[in-house]
């Protein structure tokens, strides 16, 4: 099992998460994003849609993150994450839907249409598709609107879907990290969030990840 990864991203943060927390050893190729290294042909080869991560076991490749953590989810079962009776893990997946579509993919629009490097790359992979200026500005505002929503549930709750931390306080911290790259903080006057955020930053799975940028 190799895990094609860059861990800064937004998409190889998540599962570098979910790994962490699930305590998995995974063999790992860093694939630099930066250089577009994914695009070059030993790549695509192996994954033709030139996303990461990726995750190539016994000659299959599973790209997509979420699709990823369901497979060690599936191989690790414990720590639970995606959750484990039937309405925790629709609550679960309820939310990080919410996140993946409210969050995650308007802070990407942003990102993607504003960034030099990304003309005619505006979506992921080896497709050229042109950058729209006019994305950059509603990216911004669906992303803010995003963590009023985010600040609003975590009044009342410890973590995003309940009182158990899952996959969908990943996918909102993921966001939360992202955010920044469109020069956007999250907790800037949302107390909940950055409780939420401090909070998770304590956990030993946050500080491994963290770690890795400090060398």
């Amino acid at each position: 099992m190799i895990l094609y990864d860059y861990p800064r991203a937004p998409n190889p943060m998540r599962v570098n998460l979910f790994i962490n927390e699930k305590k998995i050893t995974v063999e790992r190729k860093i694939v630099d994003l930066s250089k577009h290294e994914n695009l070059k042909p030993k790549y695509l080869k192996l994954n033709p849609w030139g996303t990461l991560p990726f995750l190539v076991v016994k000659n299959k490749v599973i790209s997509e993150s979420i699709a990823i953590c369901k497979y060690l989810d599936h191989m690790s079962p414990s720590p639970s994450l995606f959750g484990s009776s039937p309405i925790e893990k629709a609550t679960i997946e309820m939310f990080r839907r919410k996140i993946e579509f409210d969050g995650m993919q308007a802070a990407g629009e942003a990102f993607r249409n504003s960034v030099k490097s990304f003309k005619d790359r505006a979506f992921a992979g080896p497709g050229k598709i042109p950058q729209i200026p006019q994305l950059i500005e509603r990216g911004k505002a669906r992303t803010e609107v995003f963590f009023d929503f985010l600040n609003k549930v975590l009044k009342n709750t410890k973590y995003v879907a309940g009182n158990k931390f899952s996959i969908a306080d990943i996918d909102a911290y993921v966001t939360l990290s992202f955010a920044k790259w469109i020069k956007i903080d999250g907790t800037e006057k949302r107390k909940n969030i950055k409780n939420w955020s401090l909070n998770l930053e304590k956990r030993k799975s946050f500080i491994k990840y963290n770690n890795l940028f400090r060398k």
